[in-house]
């Protein structure tokens, strides 16, 4: 089928209109008209080649939203008319321990929604800057109708980010959580830890963040620009959720961390960091890192966010905007998440 599509073509070309071709919907497979589709900053590592994985022409987009309009033969979770979502993911081994587990992130053959390889090893995989995308109904999702759609849809990557790590490490009422950085993964971080009762600071070095962090849940705010407020916070937290993407001293946050306090990290910094062993050996510490969830604990999360009504707070933009929205996420002018209105491609 033919597919209304916006592409990169290199690393340095703005994206631009393009024309893709997507499969006719097979026995387990769902045909999504997309209605809306987030924009997220591993979009432009990608895009820009930042990742050197890079296959052109790149049709970006894995916050996926919309309806379905064809279901094939054996499809039995979804019928045209429903409300459906796609995340990262598109496909994976099925076989592996990591996919028994309902861990597909993890599956070493996983599929990515765009710039990936099928499981042919041919086919090129196109994600959601487009007016409709084929996907196997074991990788989508349903969404409720009681949520804004368009602010929903950064909960497919955004939104599992955060709270898969959360929940993974049992974050609730009584503890106290650390979100580092409050941007696109921040502040739904804040929604999030807020939501399952823990005592919830923003960690920021910017004093202009403040307010927000309280608005969406937070209820202390700390400036770690400041010496004297970091000296003041070492050993009060069980829980800190790392989302700077940006280089920063992982060693300054540990400190921060009480006996057995965990530090998780999913943000991805260019650069490796140095860590002091000894910032881990006294008081127990765990440094660890997260990915996305698997599809059974995103539709988890978007049952949890519907009965909740937690959302993303969003910025909705025409595609021909893309590429000022790329240039904006740099400069962290959004909050916190781009979405594009796909109508606009049409």
């Amino acid at each position: 089928m033919s597919t209304k599509a916006f592409a990169a073509f290199s690393a340095t070309e703005p994206l631009r209109d393009h024309t893709i071709t997507r499969r006719e919907p097979g026995a387990h497979d769902v045909e999504i008209e997309i209605l809306y589709c987030g924009v997220c900053h591993s979009d432009i590592h990608q895009v820009r080649n930042e990742w050197h994985n890079a296959m052109y022409p790149m049709v970006p987009g894995h916050e996926i939203v919309g309806r379905i309009t064809r279901v094939g033969a054996h499809v039995k979770k979804f019928k045209a008319g429903d409300l459906a979502g796609v995340g990262c993911l598109v496909d994976s081994c099925r076989e592996c321990d990591a996919c028994k587990k309902d861990l597909e992130q993890f599956c070493p053959t996983s599929v990515g929604t765009y710039n990936a390889k099928e499981r042919d090893g041919k086919t090129i995989t196109y994600g959601g800057y487009s007016t409709s995308i084929v996907v196997d109904e074991a990788f989508t999702l349903k969404v409720s109708d009681k949520l804004p759609l368009d602010a929903v849809a950064p909960l497919l990557c955004a939104g599992i980010t955060t709270y898969s790590p959360l929940r993974h490490w049992k974050v609730s009422k009584g503890q106290k959580v650390g979100i580092l950085g409050l941007g696109g993964l921040g502040h739904m971080g804040v929604k999030f830890a807020s939501s399952f009762g823990a005592e919830v600071t923003m960690l920021s070095h910017s004093a202009s963040k403040e307010a927000d962090a309280r608005r969406l849940g937070a209820h202390h705010f700390a400036l770690c620009s400041d010496p004297a407020v970091m000296k003041s916070l070492a050993g009060t937290f069980d829980f800190i959720l790392d989302t700077v993407s940006a280089p920063h001293d992982y060693n300054a946050y540990l400190g921060l961390l009480a006996v057995d306090g965990k530090m998780v990290c999913v943000g991805a910094p260019p650069e490796p960091a140095q860590v002091a062993a000894f910032n881990l050996i006294f008081g127990r510490k765990t440094l660890a890192g997260s990915l996305i969830g698997g599809i059974a604990e995103t539709q988890e999360m978007l049952d949890y966010c519907a009965e909740h009504s937690i959302v993303s707070d969003i910025e909705l933009i025409p595609i021909q905007q893309i590429n000022e929205a790329y240039d904006r996420i740099l400069k962290s002018d959004v909050k916190y998440r781009f979405v594009i209105d796909m109508q606009s491609l049409k």
